[in-house]
């Protein structure tokens, strides 16, 4: 299969280094361009320079909460794909989803799903444009 689509590039908001170093191989590893941010403020800085087909972040992050992320992110360029992620339950989950996160997922994340979700959010987000 010859494949000649570019890489897709992923910011990735983690405060938890641990999270965030797994969350960035997995994706290397499956050829994604991987862009990082360890607390909220960061993350948004770095969104305001664009080019991101896909957006995950923690829920609870310092400085700027991960729906305050996604409220933002929302706001500028609805159509970028937003998975949250939390270790917290429900409520900071209904916030994320109430902020219009496309997919609310709960620690520990299986990457084999993660994969799975980044795929289907990007064809989808290709099939849309």
């Amino acid at each position: 299969m010859n494949e000649t689509r570019e890489k897709k590039t992923i910011l990735v908001i983690e405060d938890d280094p641990d999270v965030l170093s797994m969350i960035i191989k997995h994706l290397e590893f499956i050829k994604y361009e991987v862009i990082t941010a360890t607390d909220g403020l960061e993350g948004l800085k770095k969104l305001e320079s664009g080019g991101y087909d896909l957006v995950i972040t923690d829920i609870v992050i310092p400085y700027v909460s991960g729906v305050g992320v996604v409220s933002a992110l929302k706001e500028k360029s609805p159509e970028i794909p937003v998975i949250a992620i939390t270790g917290y339950g429900k409520e900071p989950e209904a916030a994320a989803m109430e902020k219009k996160a496309d997919l609310v997922l709960a620690k520990p994340v299986k990457m084999a799903r993660l994969k799975e979700y980044i795929e289907k959010l990007l064809s989808k987000r290709e099939s849309n444009s």
